[in-house]
């Protein structure tokens, strides 16, 4: 774990070791129901089987916003002013701090291993669209929204463009610490930003181009989010200036469309690719998911390759998880 951390190293999946242990106890606390629901966070691992280590990971924080930790954000607003005297009219673009304290559910940690992108069996999508399903399975522990923070274009060593024009004068911190402080405590957010809306046209053109752009990097996670049913929210992150992205929960995709079905054995792949998931409490672990191409035998039956009931845990004839990607 610490390992793929070290590509990320963000405030969601740092890599610090004492942070990870951290993560991993919360992690399964929370899938095994002993944490309250507001405070699970469940972390997805995705193991290549061959070279036996972990090479991905992506996140569920059940609740973001609560009233010991808010969501914290900027709303990106319009302020129209116009003059009679002049005849003209003004749009200017404001900022305003905002609180949530029964706030979304909110996904992120989403990080794969260089050397395993663009690959062939679309791994990627598969870490991203376990969340979902798993939600599915567990409607009731998640909120009626789901957010997205995703990241923006950072400056030399991952700086924030907009924290050193707004955030470090408010705070006195650099991006780096009060990234990490906010992670267990946002109140000198709430005591030092100021309350009124800030104008951008006050701020230096390169930070106001940067305000709800989302990153070069970020681009592929987008365009994923936005098919299956997110869109820009008109808020961002107050340390970075990135883009928030929300969706109804029951109106995502890939909920929406899951189901269950009985599968059964079948000696090729199908054409159609599907994410998949079993539980087997008996087991560890107990939760298993893959990505693969699934042929659809008849209604409620789905043809797996046995290399795919393998990687699942099951055999022919059990009941699993399935929607199409």
């Amino acid at each position: 774990m610490l390992a793929v951390a070290e590509h990320l190293d963000t405030v969601n999946l740092p890599a610090d070791r004492k942070s990870i242990e951290g993560l991993l106890d919360r992690s399964e606390r929370s899938f095994i129901g002993e944490s309250e629901v507001v405070d699970r966070e469940f972390l997805f691992v995705l193991e290549d089987l061959v070279q036996k280590r972990i090479i991905g990971t992506s996140m569920i924080y059940a609740q973001h916003g609560t009233k010991r930790a808010p969501h914290i954000f900027f709303r990106v607003e319009n302020d129209e002013r116009y003059s009679v005297t002049l005849d003209r009219y003004m749009v200017h673009q404001t900022l305003r701090i905002g609180y949530n304290y029964n706030g979304p559910t909110e996904i992120g940690g989403l990080i794969l291993l260089p050397e395993y992108r663009r690959n062939k069996d679309a791994l990627g999508k598969a870490l991203s669209y376990v969340r979902f399903l798993f939600m599915r399975m567990h409607r009731d522990l998640f909120r009626d929204h789901v957010l997205s923070e995703l990241l923006p274009p950072l400056g030399d060593n991952n700086t924030s463009k907009l924290w050193e024009a707004l955030g470090r004068h408010f705070t006195g911190l650099t991006y780096q610490e009060a990234d990490r402080l906010s992670k267990d405590n946002k109140e000198f957010i709430h005591a030092l930003f100021p309350d009124d809306p800030i104008h951008t046209e006050l701020l230096p053109e390169d930070v106001r181009a940067i305000i709800g752009q989302v990153g070069e990097e970020t681009r592929g996670v987008e365009k994923m989010l936005r098919r299956i049913g997110f869109d820009y929210a008109e808020q961002i992150d107050p340390f970075d200036g990135g883009p928030h992205f929300m969706a109804t929960t029951n109106d995502i995709t890939i909920v929406r469309d899951a189901k269950e079905a009985t599968a059964r054995t079948h000696e090729t792949e199908g054409k159609r690719w599907a994410i998949l998931a079993v539980e087997l409490p008996a087991t560890r672990p107990g939760f298993r998911a893959i990505g693969t191409r699934v042929t659809a035998l008849e209604p409620g039956v789905v043809g797996l390759t046995e290399d795919a009931l393998r990687r699942l845990g099951i055999e022919d004839g059990q009941r699993v998880w399935l929607s199409y990607g």
